[in-house]
């Protein structure tokens, strides 16, 4: 592969954990020894809460480690580093109130035009983050075997997102994980997010490798795959300990993980 990244970024529900579970032990093993060796990244479209809840509580993070770790909840509208003792802002691209009001009415809207609008659901179905309004079909907190079976071909939340870019133009509006839409300020995608984090750390595209679940064109993480940043397409949270072991040396039987073919110009 001769790859010798600076910075590892990961995508986090189905790539480094079960969408909206813990980390597994292993894992958190598997970042522990990454952050002894390099910069990581963990870029998704959570709150910053759910970072804590799935990563950061589950992993031993000495000062030393915590600040080789960038989090980028909300697909990168918000970016957090480890300063003076505690998690701290570096950038916050908040929608102003009358656009998530606006957000919010729009994706309702549609979900109820659209037949979307379930009526068993687990958690909220519409949650302002801030930086980022998502839309979760079966809410914030529906199991994953239920997120898988309820649109296996995406079609169903791409007839949602469509009728909500139609109608947002001033915002950006994009398919989230299984089930989700999100819209965020105009021209904030991952991409936007991986850029400012290789601004800050003087970094080129080439010391970046991306890791992540939904790299298809259409998927929350096909910006940063657009962008020219080598990525590797896993399913889940066992091929991404694989991956890490490789890239550490630590198991020299794994199979070298296959980069994603690059895009044409």
């Amino acid at each position: 592969m001769g790859l010798a990244p600076r910075v590892v970024a990961f995508d986090l529900d189905d790539t480094l954990a079960l969408s909206k579970t813990k980390i597994t032990p292993r894992i958190a093993k598997c970042l522990e020894a990454l952050l002894a060796e390099k910069e990581v990244c963990i870029i998704s479209g959570g709150r910053y809460e759910q970072f804590r809840n799935q990563v950061l509580d589950e992993l031993p993070l000495t000062p030393e480690l915590a600040g080789r770790l960038h989090l980028m909840p909300t697909c990168g509208t918000r970016y957090l580093r480890w300063e003076s003792g505690g998690w701290q802002d570096i950038y916050a691209e908040n929608l102003k109130p009358e656009q998530t009001e606006l957000a919010v009415s729009v994706l309702s809207e549609g979900a109820r035009s659209l037949g979307l609008w379930e009526s068993e659901t687990w958690g909220d179905v519409i949650e302002d983050r801030g930086s980022q309004v998502t839309f979760s079909a079966l809410g914030q907190q529906a199991p994953p075997d239920a997120k898988a079976a309820w649109d296996p071909d995406g079609s169903r939340k791409e007839s949602l997102r469509a009728y909500a870019a139609a109608r947002l133009p001033e915002l950006e509006v994009r398919s989230g994980g299984s089930t989700s839409i999100d819209v965020t300020r105009k021209g904030i995608d991952k991409s936007y997010g991986m850029r400012k984090l290789m601004a800050h750390l003087g970094l080129e595209i080439q010391d970046v490798l991306f890791v992540g679940d939904r790299l298809d064109e259409g998927g929350n993480d096909f910006p940063v795959r657009a962008m020219g940043v080598s990525c590797i397409s896993v399913t889940g949270w066992e091929e991404t300990a694989d991956c890490i072991d490789w890239l550490l040396g630590v198991n020299p039987e794994l199979p070298e993980p296959a980069l994603m073919a690059p895009l044409p110009a």
